[in-house]
């Protein structure tokens, strides 16, 4: 089997993946994501025990004991070049004998599942709700540099989208993969489903406006008219795009859940940021908890 050269897969002087600082033991193989740093604690201040509490840089690790599963909860910073980092990470981790720098021969698969806050792009998904991520629209461009495995209904969507909204030569390919349904099935009671966009800034890129003018002014709109085969663009953020290309890519389980803070539709904004995540973050941990 080929060695990996140690140019691409960087390691510490420990032997633990290079930006994560992590190693294959100090992880559990269900593992919460969440964009902030601070958000890190606030899961973990649920659990009943905390075993490994590390830091580099913008990642943030807490493994322990919640209801007697152990979970890792891991901030991934914002976008999605983060995400490229971190989910290569995590996966070598538990795919790579990082001693021997070989693949290796039993793979192992990763419950991955972001907690996360977004914009509504629909008028009846409301401030305070949550929206599960059927897909996950790439705005960003991440995965192109990928060899992205499609089926007909992703490829089915994410065709009628580029012709919904072309690119013209100066924007990124969009791209499309579908959740874990084995996540979905678990974690997805009660909440709002649809397509998640994944945009690759917080400013222009989601049609605000601040000191400039937008090329494409038309943007929320035209997010919110997309509608193909029963699916709709439900919100936008600025990850789950690239989570679920790359957990497709490499074999893992992967849903994203986000508290909606924001209506970009009717323009209303939360009251109730805090509330709203305490009560999404227990809603996960307890049905992580009770069958995962």
């Amino acid at each position: 089997m080929n060695k990996i050269p140690e140019s691409e897969l960087i390691l510490n002087s420990d032997n633990s993946v290079y930006h994560l600082n992590l190693l294959p033991h100090e992880i559990a193989d269900t593992i919460i994501n969440v964009g902030d740093p601070d958000r890190v604690a606030l899961v973990s201040r649920f659990f009943q025990s905390v075993e490994i509490r590390k830091q580099k840089r913008e990642f943030v690790t807490h493994t322990g004991l919640y209801k007697g599963k152990r979970i890792t909860v891991l901030s991934t910073g914002i976008g999605t070049d983060n995400i490229d980092i971190v989910y290569n990470e995590l996966d070598a981790l538990v795919n790579i004998d990082l001693e021997k720098r070989v693949i290796k021969e039993k793979l192992s698969t990763l419950n991955l599942i972001r907690i996360g806050t977004s914009g509504s792009l629909q008028k009846d998904i409301p401030v305070d709700s949550f929206v599960f991520s059927k897909f996950g629209l790439g705005l960003d461009g991440l995965l192109n540099f990928y060899k992205l495995p499609n089926d007909e209904e992703e490829k089915d969507i994410v065709n009628a989208f580029r012709k919904h909204y072309p690119n013209e030569g100066i924007l990124s390919l969009p791209y499309l993969a579908r959740c874990s349904s084995k996540l979905e099935d678990k974690l997805s009671e009660g909440m709002f489903k649809g397509i998640t966009a994944s945009c690759s800034g917080f400013y222009a890129p989601q049609g605000r406006i601040l000191r400039y003018e937008l090329a494409r002014p038309n943007f929320i709109q035209t997010l919110h008219s997309f509608s193909h085969a029963s699916q709709r663009i439900t919100n936008f953020e600025m990850e789950t795009g690239a989570m679920y290309g790359l957990a497709k890519i490499l074999g893992h389980n992967c849903c994203s859940i986000n508290a909606i803070v924001a209506n970009r539709i009717t323009n209303e904004h939360t009251h109730n940021a805090e509330k709203t995540m305490d009560s999404l973050i227990e809603t996960v941990l307890d049905r992580i908890a009770a069958g995962l």
